[in-house]
């Protein structure tokens, strides 16, 4: 039997990924808004196997004898549904769509210029820009937490990780927001001119290297200038939006259970613990990446064929009973024991490679917003008139949040 899951279901901790936990094996899904059917991972220890378990790959084109449905494919066309051929190598170099040495490839330049001391040194950075931008915000009826502060946040952190010139950042982070979160009428203006923008910084900092992660991964050598600008765009798609959207989101949960934001206030200290706990509550990336088996075998219970389209259920997974108590209760003062204690940042060889930097930015918001303010934050609608849409194979995602800071 399929499931048809729709946007509901896939972010409510409770319902049907209960079902899909108990029942033998793995549960054939579609995912809301795609018409293709695929094996959901929804148990805790599963998914951190299927993460790191060799004969599920993310590359189907490795996989030449089967003809079975896409769910991939079908979510990648819609993505790129209007762009432009000669942009599209740009879009589809993500490094979630590799595997083996081609991974290796593309990720090791990435991680090695992703050093612990270039992360730190954001820090100030993030924290004065966090402080105008609410500073800007406070005192008004309405302010978006989403739009006006979430979003320049991420962008302006992007661009200032990359090494786009001071006097570029406001140019440059335009046609980023037009691209990857505007209202889609400046998209191509955006995306053309993101990719000539980067072409001229990769050419400025070959000839003067700055302190910056061009600099970086020219120096290291690994990757071609095309590869740099798809670089860039991986950071777009996945350093602004994802973390963006997770800010109002944590913020939101917190609002919702006022008792804890009053203990992340009165306990600062707490802060430690609440970031893991969000990440985990919140789990933004709903869906992982989808996985074909090379082979035919069998994983979880269930006989895979080859070809066969396995997707993790990280949200499901942050919520399995048998690894947290009460899971879908908010607690910022949670203790995870070893390790991260969640999989909102993935697991195995696709680890995310901005986690560091991800939770940096969320550590520095919430003391910011929530911890150093006078003001407690609060809903400037009621809570049924916050603005909620949702992507093809993923749950709900805020599309604002009107606060009064």
């Amino acid at each position: 039997m399929t499931l048809h899951l729709t946007p509901d279901l896939v972010e409510n901790p409770v319902g049907a990924y209960a079902g899909l936990r108990a029942g033998p094996g793995l549960g054939q899904v579609v995912l809301p808004g795609l018409s293709t059917p695929v094996r959901l991972v929804t148990r805790h220890q599963d998914v951190k196997a299927a993460l790191t378990e060799p004969r599920l790959v993310r590359d189907r084109s490795t996989i030449k004898d089967s003809e079975l449905p896409d769910p991939q494919a079908e979510l990648l066309a819609s993505g790129l549904e209007g762009i432009p051929e000669e942009y599209r190598p740009y879009l589809s170099g993500h490094l979630a769509l590799f595997d083996g040495d081609e991974h290796t490839r593309r990720r090791a330049p990435l991680t090695r210029a992703f050093t612990a001391r270039r992360v730190a040194a954001l820090r100030p950075f993030v924290e004065r820009t966090a402080r105008e931008l609410a500073d800007t915000l406070a005192g008004r009826e309405q302010a978006d937490l989403l739009g006006e502060f979430a979003y320049p946040l991420s962008t302006a952190l992007i661009c200032e990780l990359v090494g786009v010139d001071a006097a570029d950042q406001g140019r440059v982070c335009g046609w980023i927001r037009d691209f990857a979160y505007g209202d889609g009428g400046g998209a191509l203006e955006g995306l053309g001119g993101i990719v000539a923008y980067t072409k001229e910084l990769v050419a400025r900092r070959r000839a003067a290297p700055a302190d910056d992660l061009v600099s970086a991964l020219l120096a290291d050598g690994g990757l071609t200038d095309d590869e740099i600008v798809t670089v860039f765009f991986l950071l777009i798609n996945t350093g602004i939006t994802p973390p963006a959207l997770f800010l109002a989101h944590a913020v939101l949960a917190l609002l919702d259970h006022p008792e804890q934001l009053r203990r992340l206030r009165t306990e600062p200290e707490s802060l430690d613990r609440a970031v893991p706990e969000l990440l985990r509550y919140v789990t933004l990336v709903r869906m992982g990446a989808t996985l074909y088996a090379t082979e035919d075998f069998v994983f979880a219970g269930t006989r895979l064929r080859v070809g066969e389209a396995v997707t993790v259920a990280l949200f499901a997974a942050d919520h399995d009973p048998a690894v947290y108590e009460v899971p879908e209760r908010l607690d910022v003062t949670r203790e995870f024991g070893r390790g991260e204690g969640h999989l909102a940042f993935g697991h195995g060889p696709h680890y995310c490679i901005g986690a560091a930097l991800g939770r940096l930015l969320t550590g520095v918001v919430l003391e910011e917003l929530l911890v150093r303010r006078s003001v407690v934050p609060e809903l400037a609608v009621d809570r049924a008139d916050v603005p909620f849409g949702h992507w093809p194979g993923d749950g709900f995602h805020l599309l604002g949040l009107p606060v009064r800071l």
